[in-house]
């Protein structure tokens, strides 16, 4: 938004084990966590192809074995079910028609030919106006089965046309000389999620100009998509994406005439399929070998990438000749087999003999250079354990084999060494000058297999890890005092939501609150992001050192940090570091050149995001593709980053950072500049989707927790993160009455808060799910019943502006005088006392009790309790002093 086993090495030879979050095709850009997966189908007019860098996983599933295979001594059959990406390509296309209908109306058509669900999300901008902005259009102007959205746009779906072989198609009207300028558009398909733009902008249409016989959006290009999520829409959504520059020399249409066009685009669009193989072993009696079949209905090309280890110890060998027919060997590192087609057409398959020696066979699957399919269980290579199935004899006892166990610490010497070994061969050519370059892309492709091994091993989502991470906030262990982590006692206040900066003097309008906010208690607020920016609300960063925003100016910046301090509230910037838009275009008219300060060239921008071309490494998290996706791996880049941070604490004051976007890079880089820039407290955004099983939400969500607390570890605990998964978990509970889900396995918080409690920054909403854009709303009505559990519970607790600024204050006033008043701080010790269908309890460092849910409860014991708060399905003791 995936987490690869801490058992099973990469594929030998082939490129690092994926992410999280599925790339798609070249015109595919990601940012959803967890995409959706929908049916895949091709119209008469697409052209249906694999293709993409894309990296599909799959879980196994056990299937019995016919009694048929039984008699011919069958020792097991499973069958794995794939997900495989595939795009259809078709066309859409955009109409003016100038000329009156007979009703006296003006016409726009946009139409495509990909079967979906399209949705037409627009809005228009008036005469005089300027900037981004979008408003609603008048009533008279919605087609029939429009939504409003928000307060500036309109979601109108496309409806297939009669006898039109699958034409879809929507009609705005309009009249001749309206005040209307432009239409903005983007395309939405709601099977997928997919947001569909033109080179990452909005569509726009004047209305009042002509285009000189060109179009308003280029010409003969393709139409840029990525799947629209909860975590990142937010910041392209309607009013909030820049437009295309339509006419040469200005935006001012009054007085022009209205001119009719037609113009077509290829539109791909990227699908999840769901296929399966099927592994099946048996015993050869006249040979004494096992017989290993692969079956799987996939169509067209499909090559088994595989090989075998012995006693169990988990590394890739190569099978001794004679190997099956069309069988090449890959690098020295694996054999690479082509399956089959199968008589009926149905897919493809593969047996061939393996000696009673081996332990173990590796495989993925590979459909072309780019598509590897792998096990979705663990996000690492399928492995059938040979031996495990002749002790056991019978498929019926597959579900209780015990993984493989692997010395961690045993492998990482081997990998770390074997990495030295690699680079020292690598260094010692350089100086040659008849250079091996196949010789040396291998050591690279090799330090890269390493690599990818080393991040599976310790990024295993197993309890081993967590229990670690539960030691870490362990009062007996002494630990250094760190930068960003604060005193354990912060309370947060999100100082704006997603409208704050229309006002245009906000930084005026928060200082006016700066004692209230004191007054009740908060200790740390969360301020705008301060940079000059694409986007009015400041997540699509242009000029860092240009801090005059929609927000206010500079100098309003600096007095509202100096009123907080007066106020004794530390301030927090929030800091864009993922992305940054450019100022100019490069000569293919790419924007991927950078003004201002930091004047950095295309090197600057990550070599993997197919739409700004960019010469740096290969991104080190997951793409972010509405901007140019900065490499941080280039020292310039984070060398000119810690510079601006500094700059941003000595110049405006700021205390700390929140952080956006972090899955998008690497947390060590996070680690370099929170040591450089010294703060007082620092959170990290990683938000991606929880796990669910069809559409219902799992019970254990330790996989989830467990990447928000990989990329605290990798930044070294420099940073707390938002608990995520705790708001998930909380919906699920208040929403459903299913309050038991508060309580992991091992009878602690299931969030992050149960593990590395000190990091965990909860929170029920914020200015993404909630405010006006409410992509993830808190249950409504049971806000209290959440702040009533972050506000008492270990963890830093953060509360939203649009709830401490309505009817909710005066509980959150007394949940959080409560909290300060028993002392209640980040590391707290936490006993749960109920998790059950209506009602969850527990009771905090022995000197609070608090329940949530409709059953009834009252503590027990020996201690005196008072009741120090309660409302609707919530209520909070005290000890009695």
């Amino acid at each position: 938004m995936s987490v690869g086993s801490g058992c099973i090495p990469a594929i030998p030879g082939v490129a690092p084990q994926p992410r999280a979050g599925l790339l798609g095709g070249a015109f595919l850009q990601v940012a959803a966590a967890r995409p959706r997966v929908g049916r895949c189908r091709a119209t008469q007019h697409g052209r249906v192809r694999l293709g993409g860098r894309v990296v599909a996983r799959a879980g196994a599933a056990e299937t019995p074995v016919a009694g048929a295979d039984e008699g011919a001594g069958a020792v097991f059959s499973e069958k794995f079910p794939l997900r495989r990406c595939q795009t259809v390509e078709g066309k859409a296309s955009v109409r003016v028609d100038a000329e009156p209908d007979g009703d006296g109306k003006c016409k726009v058509v946009v139409g495509c030919d990909v079967a979906g669900k399209w949705i037409l999300h627009w809005g228009v901008s008036y005469d005089g106006e300027h900037g981004s902005e979008w408003d609603q259009p008048p009533s008279e102007m919605r087609p029939a089965g429009s939504v409003p959205i928000k307060d500036y746009a309109i979601e109108t779906p496309l409806e297939i046309l009669p006898n039109s072989e699958g034409w879809y198609e929507v009609q705005i009207k309009f009249d001749k000389d309206t005040p209307i300028a432009a239409i903005n558009f983007v395309l939405k398909e709601e099977e997928t999620g997919a947001w569909f733009q033109h080179k990452g902008r909005d569509f726009r249409i004047p209305l009042r100009g002509s285009f000189d016989g060109g179009v308003p959006f280029g010409a003969n290009q393709d139409i840029g998509v990525w799947p629209g999520d909860l975590g990142h829409l937010k910041k392209h959504e309607g009013s909030n994406a820049q437009p295309q520059e339509t006419i040469p020399g200005g935006t001012n249409l009054s007085g022009k005439h209205i001119s009719g066009f037609y113009q077509e685009f290829q539109i791909i669009k990227s699908e999840y399929t769901q296929n399966f193989v099927t592994v099946t072993v048996k015993r050869d009696n006249e040979t004494h070998k096992r017989l290993v079949e692969f079956d799987t209905d996939i169509p067209g090309e499909v090559i088994l990438h595989w090989g075998v280890c012995r006693d169990n110890n988990m590394t890739w060998e190569i099978l001794p000749e004679p190997h099956p027919p069309t069988t090449r060997i890959f690098r020295q590192k694996a054999l690479q087999t082509l399956l089959q087609a199968k008589a009926d057409g149905r897919g493809n398959s593969l047996s061939f003999l393996l000696d009673a020696q081996y332990s173990g066979l590796f495989f993925v699957l590979k459909l072309d250079e780019y598509t590897w399919l792998r096990n979705l269980e663990n996000g690492s290579d399928f492995f059938i354990s040979l031996t495990t199935m002749e002790q056991r004899g019978s498929t019926q006892d597959l579900g209780k084999v015990e993984p493989q166990k692997v010395d961690k610490p045993s492998q990482a010497d081997g990998i770390i060494s074997g990495i030295r070994n690699l680079v020292v061969g690598l260094s010692s050519r350089r100086g040659q000058r008849a250079k091996n370059k196949v010789l040396q892309e291998d050591i690279l492709q090799e330090i890269e297999r390493l690599a990818a091994e080393a991040y599976s091993i310790f990024r295993s989502p197993t309890i081993d890890s967590v229990d670690a991470s539960v030691d870490l906030d362990d009062p007996s262990i002494a630990k250094p005092a760190c930068s960003g982590t604060g005193s354990g006692f912060e309370i947060l206040c999100q100082g704006f939501n997603w409208e704050s900066h229309k006002s245009g003097k906000w930084y005026v309008e928060l200082g006016k609150k700066a004692k209230e906010l004191s007054s009740l208690g908060f200790t740390i607020v969360w301020s705008p992001p301060p940079t000059d920016s694409v986007s009015p609300e400041g997540y699509m960063p242009r000029d860092l050192y240009n801090l005059n925003s929609r927000y206010g100016t500079m100098d309003e910046l600096k007095e509202l940090v100096k009123i907080f301090h007066e106020a004794d509230i530390k301030v927090l910037g929030d800091a864009v570091l993922n992305h940054r838009c450019a100022q100019f275009q490069n000569n293919n008219g790419v924007w991927n050149i950078f003004g201002g300060r930091m004047n950095w060239d295309d090197r600057a921008v990550v070599a993997d995001d197919p739409h700004f071309q960019g010469r740096g490494n290969k991104s080190s998290g997951d793409n972010f593709h509405a901007a140019p996706n900065i490499d941080h791996s280039q020292e310039f880049v984070r060398n000119d980053l810690k510079e601006w941070l500094c700059w941003m604490r000595k110049e405006v004051g700021y205390d700390g950072w929140r952080l956006d976007f972090v899955r998008g890079f690497w947390g060590g880089y996070v680690k370099d500049y929170l040591e450089a820039s010294e703060p007082y407290f620092a959170v990290g955004e990683y938000w991606d989707s929880l796990s669910y099983t069809y559409g219902e939400m799992d019970y254990n969500q330790d996989a989830h927790r467990q990447r928000i607390v990989d990329w605290i570890n990798a930044t070294n605990g420099t940073a707390g993160a938002f608990d995520v998964t705790t708001k998930g978990i909380l919906h699920a509970a208040l929403e459903r009455s299913e309050y038991w889900r508060l309580s992991d396995e091992k009878g602690k918080p299931p969030g992050v808060l149960g593990w590395w409690p000190s990091r965990a920054v909860t929170f029920i909403e914020n200015h993404d799910t909630g405010s006006t854009q409410g992509h993830w709303r808190f249950p409504y009505g049971m806000e209290l019943q959440g702040y009533a559990y972050i506000l008492t519970h270990p963890g830093t607790p953060a509360v939203f502006y649009d709830h401490i600024f309505s009817h909710l204050q005066p509980e959150i006033a007394k949940f959080i005088n409560i909290r300060q008043r028993q002392k209640i701080h980040c590391r707290s010790k936490i006993k749960i006392l109920k998790a059950e269908r209506s009602l969850y309890a527990a009771e905090i460092d022995e000197k609070l009790i608090m329940k949530i849910g409709s059953e009834h409860f009252e503590p027990s014991g020996t201690q005196n309790w008072i009741v120090a708060a309660e409302g609707q399905e919530y209520k909070i003791w005290e000890e009695s002093s």
